[in-house]
């Protein structure tokens, strides 16, 4: 069936629908039409507008000076107009910064702590959300004893600044002889994690019905074949926002980089820093701009691609409490 409205005048209340049956013949109907009230610009709008702009200029105008001074060259960027776009683009500087650039003794570029930043990362995903996401399941949905107390514990370790608990890490790690290593980094990143993790994984478990849980005990379920066949295909949306935190926190961390990364095992972050704060000669500002620039693509080229995701996963209560 074609249905073809038409609307007389914008300003009557009713429009008359004309319409062809099964046999042919044309009905002519009418429907009560409400108009869509026009918006007005308000003093209110406008302010809010007004300050939006100006938190955009806050970070995009620096953002910008970053962009542009690395493709610059160093000739055009002594006469000191930052805001200047490039004379002549040119990809030298980024080639210099991802292939030849010193970080401390080493000249082989950033690409070498990009790879260090990788090994560091994988391990520590797996260690951080898979120990978070099995206790959390065990907490929310299995009657664990001193649970109560556990999670009190749980939320003060949250809050312990990391400089408190540093020189204890050291000594555990030295302990096991993993100090120095990719294993160390990884380990601390999940060790520092657990608490906020677990606490985030425990309120999302917290909310599936238990008579699921009670339908798989009596299914004979056990603890381990409850989690893989039930609670971990539903834990989509929660992956999701957790991998993107702790991408992000992983990547762009440096002090734990510093501190517990030895000489082949530093992150990009590290590298960056020495390359910036050592150098000899003259300062090559569009080689740092270059650098940061890379060691800030790979977080923001995860946020283009599943960074609706991430808003997905937080509305459907992935973060609550």
């Amino acid at each position: 069936m074609a249905t073809t409205p038409q609307r007389e005048d914008c300003k009557m209340s009713e429009i008359t629908i004309a319409a062809r049956n099964a046999k042919g013949e044309v009905t002519v109907s009418r429907a009560p039409y409400f108009p869509r009230k026009k918006k007005t610009i308000t003093g209110r709008s406008i302010a809010v507008l007004v300050f939006l702009a100006l938190c955009a200029l806050f970070f995009c105008i620096p953002l910008y000076v970053v962009v542009v001074t690395s493709f610059k060259t160093m000739d055009q960027i002594r006469e000191g107009a930052m805001f200047s776009l490039p004379y002549v683009w040119t990809l030298e500087a980024w080639d210099h910064a991802w292939n030849s650039a010193c970080s401390g003794i080493n000249c082989n570029g950033l690409k070498v702590g990009f790879w260090s930043s990788v090994s560091i990362l994988i391990p520590s995903l797996i260690l951080s959300i898979g120990i978070s996401m099995i206790t959390g399941y065990a907490l929310a949905l299995w009657n664990v004893r001193w649970a109560g107390a556990f999670l009190f514990i749980l939320f003060i370790c949250a809050f312990v600044p990391f400089q408190i608990i540093m020189f204890p890490l050291i000594s555990m790690t030295a302990a096991l002889k993993v100090y120095g290593s990719i294993w160390g980094v990884a380990l601390v990143h999940a060790v520092l994690a657990m608490p906020v993790l677990t606490l985030i994984f425990r309120n999302y478990y917290k909310d599936i019905p238990q008579e699921i849980m009670s339908a798989a005990v009596m299914d004979s379920g056990s603890f381990w074949r409850i989690f893989t066949e039930i609670i971990l295909p539903m834990s989509g949306n929660i992956l999701i926002v957790v991998l993107i935190m702790q991408i992000t926190s992983i990547w762009n961390d440096y002090l734990i980089g510093v501190t517990f990364g030895g000489p082949g095992s530093q992150p990009m972050t590290v590298n960056l820093a020495n390359l910036i704060t050592i150098s000899t000669g003259v300062t090559r500002y569009n080689d740092n701009m270059a650098a940061a620039l890379l060691t800030a693509i790979p977080p923001l080229v995860i946020y283009f691609f599943v960074g609706k995701l991430f808003v997905q996963g937080i509305t459907a209560g992935a973060i609550k409490g």
